[in-house]
């Protein structure tokens, strides 16, 4: 019982906010890590993609099979259901805006004081996508990340754990448009914007265009949550 109260008390306690200059600088290093690191970021990005399909899929009435987790950072996830319809239209939209929507969850979570709650929330998202991974590549991925998020949860001090939720916030945020700009000129017949086109008459272009909307959307909200003298 001293254990889970423990935890309680670490993932709600509320940490401060990064000094200004820090603030910046952690949008600096998210932005480097996306132009220099990008297969390794792309792999989180990834992970996101497919949870936002597996969530959405439940959502829409659909049997989640398993989702699979590839080294060249691609990723699959399995649903069963009516092949058409509005269930398999929301599932197979809903992969790209994802790292984007956890990056405004964990950006409003650790502005409002709250980032060990964001970063324990995200290891408990990660546990229950474990439970429908169906390759070792993919369980050593989500089990590594979520590994690495624990840690930090129990043991890193709050000014760091401030930093690591809001580092991670711009990561995503800053991420999430550069998938949708590398499906745009992807002409596969497998991509989610091919198979939205296939199964509704709406050009591939404009599910892309949409996708990027929403993402560069999200960063702009972002940036004004995260930025110094922006959040209110």
């Amino acid at each position: 019982m001293d254990l889970i109260s423990d935890l309680w008390q670490r993932a709600t306690a509320v940490q401060p906010a990064p000094q200004p200059s820090v603030m910046i600088a952690l949008a600096v290093a998210a932005l480097a890590l996306v132009l220099l690191v990008w297969p390794l970021v792309r792999l989180f990005v990834t992970v996101c993609h497919e949870a936002g399909h597996a969530v959405a899929a439940l959502l829409a009435g659909r049997r989640l099979t398993g989702i699979r987790l590839h080294s060249d950072t691609s990723g699959l996830t399995l649903t069963r259901g009516r092949p058409t319809g509005p269930g398999m239209v929301f599932t197979l939209f809903s992969g790209y805006p994802s790292a984007a929507v956890v990056g405004l969850a964990v950006a409003w979570m650790a502005g409002a004081g709250y980032a060990a709650g964001a970063l324990w929330l995200l290891v408990v998202l990660l546990a229950l996508m474990l439970l429908n991974i169906r390759n070792f590549y993919g369980a050593l991925v989500v089990l590594g990340v979520g590994a690495m998020l624990a840690i930090a949860g129990l043991y890193a001090p709050p000014v760091a754990l401030s930093w690591l939720a809001h580092g991670l916030a711009w990561t995503l945020l800053l991420a999430a448009p550069r998938p949708v700009l590398e499906v745009a000129g992807n002409r596969d017949p497998g991509t989610d914007a091919a198979q939205l086109a296939r199964i509704t008459w709406i050009p591939r272009l404009l599910w892309v265009t949409l996708w990027l909307l929403l993402t560069v959307g999200a960063l702009v909200f972002g940036g004004w949550l995260l930025l110094p003298g922006l959040r209110p």
